[in-house]
């Protein structure tokens, strides 16, 4: 995936209501652009810190950028557009790189599924049968580990996304839980017990009923981000 034209550097000033950041450019200009996490990007941004974001030129947008990179304290880079982590993945599903998922002859985005009304990020359609996708973009990142957590906020949907998918193994259902790493520097992923422990007791209990869980981490710059390599997952 590549940023046509490269992203733009910039540091932040604040966040605030969750969507708005106010930011200045190398060149001295102030703007408020769109901050597209839902999180609370624990652990990903300071006041002062160097980011990189998109510009638009779209006079419908009540704003002229989004925030697409964020250096961390711990001097990271993380990409805090939650929205590229599914493109990411469907990239790297084409492209051959996870390899626990190759061999697929034909990729659904958004399939309804599951007693509890939810939309699978993919479906991937194999000789043998089907495969259920959902994608978790992680940027919770910590000091004195190369181990990443999820997630970095309480999420009731995430919690069912997992009881979803483990009623689908139960049922001989392939289901994949697939965590996107979009944090440099880190070697594995761990569920975040600390901050949602429904969300760590939902996982093991997914793993229990038979659903599969990986974790393949990103290289990000300002020019671009692609999934490279496979992460440990500790449960």
């Amino acid at each position: 995936m590549r940023f046509d034209p490269p992203l733009e550097e910039g540091r932040l000033l604040r966040r605030y209501q969750r969507f708005f950041a106010d930011i200045e450019t190398l060149s001295g200009e102030t703007l408020t652009i769109h901050c597209p996490n839902t999180g609370s990007m624990r652990n990903c941004m300071v006041e002062g810190g160097r980011l990189w974001f998109s510009r638009s030129n779209d006079p419908r947008r009540k704003l002229p950028g989004t925030w697409e990179l964020s250096e961390t304290p711990q001097g990271r880079l993380a990409c805090v557009n939650t929205a590229r982590a599914n493109a990411l993945v469907e990239e790297a599903l084409h492209d051959g790189v996870i390899a626990e998922l190759a061999g697929f002859a034909d990729l659904r985005r958004e399939v309804r599924y599951g007693e509890e009304n939810s939309r699978a990020d993919f479906h991937l359609d194999y000789p043998g049968g089907g495969a259920f996708v959902e994608v978790k973009s992680v940027t919770l990142g910590f000091a004195d580990t190369s181990v990443a957590a999820f997630p970095d906020a309480r999420t009731e949907r995430g919690s069912k996304h997992l009881r979803e998918l483990a009623a689908l193994a139960r049922q001989g259902v392939r289901a994949v839980q697939l965590y996107c790493v979009n944090l440099s520097g880190i070697e594995a992923v761990r569920p975040a017990q600390e901050i949602d422990p429904h969300y760590a007791a939902a996982l093991q209990a997914a793993v229990a009923a038979g659903v599969e869980v990986l974790a393949y981490g990103a290289e990000s710059s300002p020019l671009g981000m692609r999934l490279v390599r496979r992460l440990e997952v500790c449960l």
